[in-house]
């Protein structure tokens, strides 16, 4: 069995329909400890709402901001951008988006 280099991934779900949010925009910014802000990538989910590696490169330390377009998914929410702190470079870190038309939740999922 290969060896799966560490990154951070993500799965977004639109709870109002019960299915992945197929083919949404996530924007992958590095966020340096000034606050300015590196551009890293923009990806898209797949057919199953689901990206497996966002980076696309060796995960560093850090902080990272990803950037959800949500327009074509909301009435309301334009984005949602969530920074999350990447300190072990040794496990990777998977960043869920549950959507719904007036409420959005994510945590650190497994």
């Amino acid at each position: 069995m290969a060896h799966r280099a560490p990154t951070i991934s993500s799965h977004v779900l639109d709870t109002s329909r019960g299915e992945p949010a197929a083919w949404l925009s996530i924007t992958v910014l590095r966020v340096e400890a000034d606050g300015v802000e590196t551009e890293l990538c923009t990806v898209m989910t797949d057919a199953d709402g689901r990206i497996a590696d966002l980076l696309g490169r060796p995960l560093e330390a850090g902080r990272y901001r990803l950037r959800f377009e949500l327009r074509e998914r909301s009435t309301f929410f334009a984005a949602l951008a969530v920074d999350i702190l990447v300190e072990d470079v040794g496990r990777s870190y998977h960043v869920p988006l549950l959507l719904s038309p007036f409420g959005l939740s994510t945590y650190l999922g497994s």
